[in-house]
């Protein structure tokens, strides 16, 4: 399936009840991180028990949806080629996610991105990137 903009629709991602707040901020095109109340540090996915010191103390925190494009890799053999990528957000974490809104040939690293929200097969917003 391929939307107007001729780019593939992604899979429906599986909620669960760790991650229901996180879709659901999603569908309200709000970009949220997880940030522990014990040491302070933010992640990305946001979950339940801080990767860094293992505290069952986290929170999710609104992102501000910019980053910067660090790595990337373009899947050429799918039916309508699309890129997957790693992006470094303003607030420190970086996130696995696609790039939309150009061309995969137009990509570069150290670009900036913006967050862009994309509806999956199943209506569920999903965030992705596009060019700053």
């Amino acid at each position: 399936m391929a939307d107007i903009l001729g780019e593939r629709v992604a899979a429906s991602p599986d909620p669960t009840v760790d991650t229901r707040a996180y879709w659901e901020a999603s569908n309200e095109g709000r970009l949220l991180i997880g940030r522990c109340k014990s040491c302070g540090e933010k992640h990305f996915y946001p979950r339940t028990r801080c990767p860094r010191c293992l505290a069952a103390d986290t929170e999710l925190v609104e992102a501000t949806g910019n980053g910067t494009l660090y790595s990337y890799s373009v899947m050429r053999r799918a039916k309508v080629p699309y890129a997957v990528a790693y992006v470094a957000l303003e607030e420190g974490v970086t996130m696995m996610t696609n790039i939309v809104g150009c061309s995969p040939d137009d990509l570069n690293i150290g670009m900036k991105v913006k967050v862009d929200f994309r509806v999956s097969e199943n209506g569920q917003k999903v965030p992705m990137f596009r060019p700053a």
